[in-house]
């Protein structure tokens, strides 16, 4: 028997558990289990410590008994158990306890949905099953506050004064919970409002709710005390849900062992640090299998390429993790992960739906990779299961995946190897498709063979998978290319090579135990405990030893729980965090001050911490903000146990070269390469493996690409240095592959200028509530690609950048920056502010590109504050105006001009200039960075590929488009005529003062193209709901977009088959005067309502973005409230969702409370109506209930009701005789008889089958007006419901 204990570190994934363990006698044994396989053992890790234990120690150890653990040290592991049960939904069953007025709060979310251009909402369900409203109050006191109440006052954590309005209502509050035990609910999640620093009446609920017998009760205050309710009552309910999950695995775990208590068994967390098992939880759990890999590799390449940054990138099945180490971990406090906004201290993990499993499409000439996984079962069509073509497909037909090294677990009895003639027969009929198109756009076009169309689809792959790297790095000002790209996971060796060349990496790094790093990872990790307490004081010098105090208390805390757990106190170091921000923002960052930012006489002990955060906000947002008090929300401590575990062993020395095993055809970029394979557990330290090779290891496969070349190191860790190779010239012709390619680096610059406007910015509408957007334009000033941000802006930017073209025309030079922002002129409504940069190449007279944003200012001047006069009835009410404003001439920013121009409101009576100057000018230096940002991208990709390739592929990518758009309507067109004997549609609505919108569509099958005439739509109107014709554009590009049904590429592309005919002077193309703001508001979602009701695509939204402002003197706020989404054929509308040409977020209550004088309530009027189940219905309204504390403010409601696209009884009759045709309204003299009379009915039978028309119709009407919140008589309520649609009618 050896001497000594065993070591074991274990990351029990979803599919695969890995097992690191150490021997006492320092031996390494690597061991890869399934984690279920309930026929052969009860629980993977246990399982893997005893064959360990009973290979080693020689002796039985009994699969049926306990394991003793008298042999052992310590078990470390990581779980994604909580993961699992949070995706999949499998959780414990447990209810929200929240504050009465809140019932709906984490069912609306922040209000955006997750895909602006899907109909149908799908929305990831909240955990809880019951919500339990809790009457008490607590509001924070305001000395400005006009409201005389009496009502106790109390000091808060921070030491800031509360009003308790309300006391817990313990005696209502017990009959709910006891209504929640009755049905077997045994765990709480409760979250009060502005409990983070008043947690009293969270903890006497807690104390009740335990007293009754709840298992569980997670209270938001002690869970993770931060500002905003939001993520912070996600958070507790995520604890709530998960934490039995966890506890229970854990009792099962342990039930494995005997004497467990003896043996230091830690999980880690996401946050990368390991905690006891008795104080693992939920909220920490989310990423505690990823965390490990992060550790693996920022404890392993960073140290060992001299303290290059590395990017780690984690390739799985269905989705790969990218992370960034620079010497610290990088951390965030809130992560959304299935849906749920976690908010607690997370590795900064990023990732995207591209893995080995991600399947592949061939739509609208483009090769597209995801974000469709085929998972485990099926699988791909390799694995002998039925299943889907996927990137593994393509690596195994290239001959880049070798399947006699490859586990043989395929088949029927799982004990066959990969099918590669199953994978080349699927591949076979996606070649024929894409030639087919090929041939179809060129004739000359040389056909594609199966190799190259996998290929490409690799190559799309990578590309896909650079996007989150380069968001990563260059959207937050680092240099891509001085990283170390550190690779681990099953599926990534085979692309590192590849996506290290096209992101500009020289080297590549894999661990030898990179397909286990992350039970790696966990072996190396150190034991961390925190301490936080929320603050709420201003960082400067009378502040410091309040400050100072509480950080040495909260170091105290964490060092007296790490020495519980055996740490000597010089193994443990302590490091102090400030969550500092600036004075009227909300972007709040965690600093810390190491030894970089030492403490001086005029700072706290604990080291410059403005010092450090002036530093961490350049660097973030790359400009600091002179003279703006600097504000503490959090003090946090971070403790760690020094694990001083050294696991490095070096491994034998080469004395020769390596000796193949095999070679192989393998197929590089356009033809088959002779390739040597290498087994990694044969290669020795020196061993040098030029490209192409493959190095086969247990748990992956490395490729190594022509022109690269392995070394091993003295570790047995393989280094790749990544060669430039042959650069293949890319040509003009239309090129599917690079199609794709170049719709991916398009995109990217749009989302990288977005990324620098949001982090430069510093308003709260463009900064949180993400209220921008950012685009490329052609020459031509066509769009060209914009990120997914606000629908209102795609189509009217492209009109404001071809206005500067025609206005300015040559007076447009290098080193300008025009500002525009008026309805002529593509503009929206005024307080969206348009920059536009001209993109300049050397020996080019004209701009070759055009970059652009649009982002809404709070205040640009006008008659109220906020801009977004609801009354105004000229433009110059509603703010400053600008048609053509050079923001930049010659390169120098003309500051004192725009703000003459901001100001030049206050000349019209009742008008002021703009409110918050200084806003202004910082976001509008923001939208010059960003547009910045977008030149440098695109020179990049013209100094890799040329101007005219670039811009070929531009047009290439607009006819893609245009292609896609072109079919749908061919196919519209048909089956329109089909069922009424033409191609004609038409829809109107009307506004609320009686203006109706009127559109009528021909469309022609053959060419696929379509006349928009708004013809008949109501001149403009002394108000201000007018719609600039941009507006009108980007309304109908959007529904295109929509209706398309697939991800196309969003560019001028989509409006070229559409002739869009509106006539001068009227609502959707107003005079130059004509008051717009509630055009761009309010009537745009009704010009969409129009086009998909012609279109019956959908029913419609609550019809308006429900905007509102309000101020005075000291304040001014401004926000889009969300409604209800329309129903569709197939689905009910989401209810408390922005739809359609919105999708900004919401202010969180606590912080709308603690910047305004406002308290809120906020909740869906989600009261279900008895209508039958086959009746798809709307959205709800959401609630928003203000109470203001200074003086009360107007609102308003609509006065018609949204449509549906079908009526009751259209669906009855639909439902009854599905073989029917039917138009409505009905008309009984054109009854289809000779469809009836074929299935054996008279006109009499059936006509007496339907239901009455006026009751059927009056139901849905007044059920649409209660669900578009209108304001009802007694009588609308008693709606009627019928037991069934027979001919006795017979009611409830």
């Amino acid at each position: 028997m050896v001497q000594g204990k065993f070591q074991f570190a274990i990351d029990r994934g979803g599919t695969f558990t890995d097992i690191w363990a150490r021997c006492p006698n320092g031996k390494v044994i690597v061991m890869k289990l399934l984690s279920e396989d309930p026929s052969n053992y009860p629980d993977a890790p246990r399982e893997g410590i005893r064959r360990i234990l009973e290979k080693e120690l020689k002796q039985p150890f009994p699969a049926s008994q306990p394991l003793a653990t008298s042999t052992i040290d310590w078990i470390r592991m990581g779980t994604t158990v909580a993961t699992n049960a949070l995706l999949e939904r499998k959780g414990e069953r447990m209810a929200l306890v929240i504050t009465k007025g809140f019932r709906d709060l984490l069912h609306i979310g922040n209000q955006s949905r997750p895909k602006i251009f899907d109909l149908e909402i799908v929305m990831p369900e909240v955990l809880y099953e019951e919500v339990v409203e809790v009457e008490e109050r607590v509001v924070l006191k305001k000395s400005n506050c006009m409201l005389k109440t009496q009502c106790p006052v109390e000091k808060a954590s921070t030491g800031e004064e509360v009003e308790i309005w309300e006391k817990v209502n313990t005696t209502k509050l017990r009959e709910d919970l006891e209504r929640l035990l009755a049905k077997g609910i045994r765990c709480l999640a409760v979250t009060l409002m502005h409990s983070y620093i008043y947690p009293g009446h969270e903890e006497e609920i807690g104390r009740l709710a335990e007293s009754m017998g709840f298992t569980h009760v997670s209270l938001s205050s002690s869970t993770m005390p931060m500002a905003r309710i939001v993520p912070r009552g996600y958070t507790a309910c995520a604890d709530a849900y998960l934490t039995p999950c966890i506890k229970r695995y854990l009792g099962s775990f342990v039930s494995g062992f005997t004497d467990i208590q003896d043996v230091k068994v830690q999980f880690m967390q996401s946050d990368g640090g390991l905690t006891p098992m008795n104080k693992f939880i939920g909220s920490r759990a989310i990423l505690s299998g990823p965390a490990g890999g992060v550790v693996g590799y920022a404890m392993t390449t960073y140290e060992k390429e001299a303290g290059l940054p590395v990017i780690g990138f984690d390739m799985g099945g269905t989705s790969t993790d990218v992370s960034r180490y620079a010497g610290q971990f990088e951390h965030v406090f809130e992560m959304t992960t299935a849906g749920i906004m976690i908010q607690a201290p997370q590795l900064d993990v990023n990732t995207v739906a591209a893995g080995g499993g991600s399947r592949l499409f061939f739509r609208g000439g483009m090769f597209v990779v995801g974000p469709e996984s085929a998972g485990a079962h099926p699988g791909p069509v390799c694995y002998r299961k039925g299943g889907y073509l996927t990137v593994t497909d393509a690596n195994l037909v290239l001959g880049r995946l070798i399947p006699e090294y490859f586990p043989h677990i395929f088949g029927e009895n799982e004990n066959e190897p990969l099918d590669v003639s199953a994978s080349r027969k699927a591949f076979q009929l996606l070649v024929d498709e894409v030639n087919k198109f090929v041939t179809s756009q060129d004739e000359c076009q040389p056909l594609m063979s199966l190799e190259q169309v996998a290929m490409g689809f690799i190559k799309v792959a990578n590309e896909s998978m650079c996007r989150p790297i380069r968001a990563l790095t260059q959207a937050k000002g680092y240099d891509t290319s001085v990283h170390v790209l550190a690779c681990f996971g099953g599926a990534g060796g085979q692309h590192a090579c590849a996506i290290a060349k096209a992101l500009g990496m020289k080297t590549v790094f894999l661990h030898k135990y990179a397909g286990i790093l992350s039970a790696y990872g966990i072996a190396l990790a150190d034991v961390v405990h925190e301490q936080q307490e929320p603050c709420s004081v201003k960082y400067v010098s009378e502040s410091f030893s309040y400050l100072d105090e509480r950080i040495a208390y909260l170091t105290d805390q964490c060092v007296q729980e790490l020495m519980s757990q055996g740490f000597h106190r010089d193994d443990i170091s302590t490091e102090p965090y400030l969550h500092l921000r600036y004075e009227g923002t909300d972007c709040a960052l965690m600093c810390c001050t190491g030894s970089e930012f030492p403490a001086t006489g005029a700072t706290s002990k604990y080291g410059d911490f403005e010092k450090a955060f002036l530093q961490r906000y350049k660097l973030e947002f790359g400009f600091v903000i002179s003279g703006r008090p600097i504000l503490v929300d959090n003090v946090r401590v971070r403790g760690v146990g020094r694990s001083c575990v050294d696991l490095e062993q070096d491994i034998g020395k080469a004395t020769s070269s390596p000796v193949p095993e095999a070679k192989r055809e393998v197929f590089f970029d356009d033809s088959y390469h002779s390739t040597n394979l290498f087994n990694l557990e044969s290669l020795l330290a020196g061993h040098v493996i030029p490209g192409p090779a493959i190095i086969i290891d247990k748990n992956s496969t490395i490729v190594i690409e022509p022109f690269c070349e392995a070394t091993i190191t003295k570790s047995g860790d393989v280094k790749i240095k990544i060669g430039s190779g042959i650069v293949r010239k890319v040509g003009k012709e239309l090129d599917a592959i690079q199609l794709s390619i170049f719709s991916h680096r398009f995109m990217s610059t749009a989302e990288q200028m977005g990324r620098v406007l949001q982090r430069t910015s510093i308003s709260t509408n463009i900064k949180e509530r993400l209220d921008f957007s950012c685009a490329m334009f052609g020459p031509d000033g066509g769009l060209v690609a914009n990120a997914p941000h606000i629908p209102v802006h795609l189509g009217a930017m492209q009109e404001t950048v071809q206005y500067q073209m025609n206005s300015l025309g040559d007076a447009i030079t290098e080193g300008d920056v025009i500002l525009s922002n008026h309805p002529m002129a593509g503009g929206s409504h005024l307080p969206d502010l348009t920059v536009i940069t001209p993109v300049f190449w050397p020996g080019e007279q004209k701009p070759v590109f055009f970059v652009a944003n649009r982002g809404h200012h709070a205040d640009i001047g006008g008659i109220t504050p906020g801009s977004m006069p609801p009354h105004s009835k000229s433009i110059f009410e509603e703010g400053a105006v600008f048609k053509s404003f050079f923001l930049v001439k010659n390169g120098i920013f003309q500051e004192q001009d725009v703000t003459d121009a901001l100001m030049s409101p206050a000349q019209y009576r009742g008008c002021s200039g703009t409110r918050n100057l200084h806003d202004n000018l910082s976001d509008l230096r923001a939208q010059v960075a960003a547009n910045h940002k977008g030149i440098l991208l695109i020179q990049e990709l013209i100094r890799e590929y040329s101007l005219e390739v670039v811009q070929a592929y531009m047009d290439h990518i607009q006819a893609s488009a245009e292609t896609a758009v072109r079919e749908m309507l061919k196919e519209i067109a048909v089956n329109t005529k089909g069922a009424t004997g033409s191609a004609h549609l038409s829809a109107a609505d009307f506004m609320d003062d009686g203006s109706v919108i009127q559109l009528d569509i021909d469309i022609d099958e053959n060419t696929g193209t379509a006349v928009f005439d708004f013809s008949g739509t109501t001149p403009e109107v002394y108000g201000n709901l007018n719609a600039p014709r941009a507006v009108t554009l980007s309304a109908i590009i959007y529904c295109l977009r929509c209706m398309v049904g697939h991800d196309v590429p969003l560019n001028q592309g989509c409006l070229k088959p559409v002739q869009v005919l509106i006539p001068n002077g009227c609502l959707l193309n107003p005079s130059d005067s004509a008051a717009v703001v509630g055009g761009n508001v309010l009537t745009s979602q009704r010009i969409v309502d129009v086009v998909l009701k012609a279109f019956q695509v959908c029913a419609a939204s609550q019809g308006c973005m429900n905007n509102v402002t309000f101020g005075d003197e000291s304040v001014g706020y401004y926000e889009t409230v969300a409604g209800g989404a329309g129903a569709g054929p197939t689905w009910s509308g989401r209810s408390g969702i922005h739809s359609h040409m919105t999708n900004t977020r919401i202010t969180d209550p606590e912080i709308l409370e603690k910047s305004t004088l406002i308290t809120a309530q906020i909740s869906c009027d989600r009261k279900d109506l008895l209508l039958e189940p086959w009746i798809w219905r709307k959205g709800d309204v959401l609630w928003r209930r203000w109470s203001y504390q200074r003086d009360a403010f107007p609102e308003r409601s609509h006065s018609f009701c949204p449509h549906g696209t079908k009526s009751a009884r259209t669906l009855w009759f639909e439902r009854r005789f599905p073989w029917a045709s039917w138009t409505e309204p009905f008309d009984s003299k054109r009854w289809p008889n000779d469809q009836f009379r074929s299935k054996g009915f008279s006109r009499r039978e059936a006509r007496r089958n339907l239901p009455s028309v006026d009751t059927r119709r009056r139901c849905i009407w007044q059920r649409q007006r209660r669900q578009a919140g209108c304001r009802l008589k007694e009588t609308d309520i008693k709606i009627r419901r019928w037991q069934s649609f027979d001919c006795k009618r017979k009611r409830i």
